[in-house]
């Protein structure tokens, strides 16, 4: 049975939640403090974080920070607004999904199960990233297509790791060129960004005229389709 602590202070949605979570056969602890949440993350184990942003002593952000000092453990951000300026700091400091207030139990615990998933995946192969055919060597720097090797350039490389990382989920244009700005200080603008997007697809897609892994979501950003 997977181990889930739900970080959250609103008693009303810790009812609905916490029951949604255990019909679906997952054990479930409870904070609703910063304070509470560390203090049960140092004496337990595991296998999933829901954290909400906004606590009466802090945020999610300082447990999610905590937990990644020793742990690769999923975390799922809770948030009552889609403000760009929280997703970004939100995956930037470790987070693997959120989810925006009010949602459907159905997509959390849809989420849920994708990133228990991933993590049992990263666990066996935490060298490498693997969907749709395509095989990324994190070692090596190396991208395969159906076992046979694909040059890329950097930004090609951070760009397809950053999609394969966050499979099913929209990352807008504002969030990718963010996550692939340059170390040494210099940007990715947004006409470069859809010329990377372009030649990537040349590399990764059967047709890249009609791409069926990295597809735009009109109005919104882009999303790594993941097909069985």
């Amino acid at each position: 049975m997977n181990k889930i602590l739900l970080v959250e202070d609103d008693l009303s949605l810790i009812d609905g939640l916490e029951f949604s979570l255990q019909k679906n056969g997952f054990y479930v602890n409870i904070a609703r403090t910063v304070k509470e949440a560390l203090a049960i993350f140092e004496d337990n184990n595991y296998d999933l974080f829901i954290l909400d942003l906004t606590l009466p002593d802090g945020n999610g952000f300082e447990i999610c920070k905590k937990i990644r000092q020793t742990s690769n453990v999923p975390i799922i951000f809770l948030t009552a607004s889609d403000e760009e300026v929280n997703i970004v700091m939100g995956l930037d400091i470790g987070g693997d999904d959120y989810i925006t207030k009010p949602f459907k139990l159905n997509e959390l615990i849809s989420r849920i199960n994708a990133l228990l998933r991933r993590s049992k995946i990263s666990n066996i192969e935490q060298n490498q990233l693997q969907s749709n055919g395509i095989m990324i060597n994190l070692i090596e720097n190396r991208v395969f297509k159906n076992k046979g090797e694909i040059e890329v350039t950097t930004a090609e490389f951070r760009l397809l790791c950053l999609f394969m990382r966050n499979p099913n989920i929209v990352l807008s244009r504002d969030i990718v060129l963010n996550r692939l700005w340059d170390n040494n200080s210099s940007f990715i603008d947004d006409n470069t960004l859809s010329v990377y997007i372009r030649r990537l697809r040349c590399k990764i897609e059967d047709d890249s005229e009609k791409p069926k892994y990295l597809v735009t979501v009109r109005g919104v950003g882009y999303k790594w389709n993941i097909i069985k």
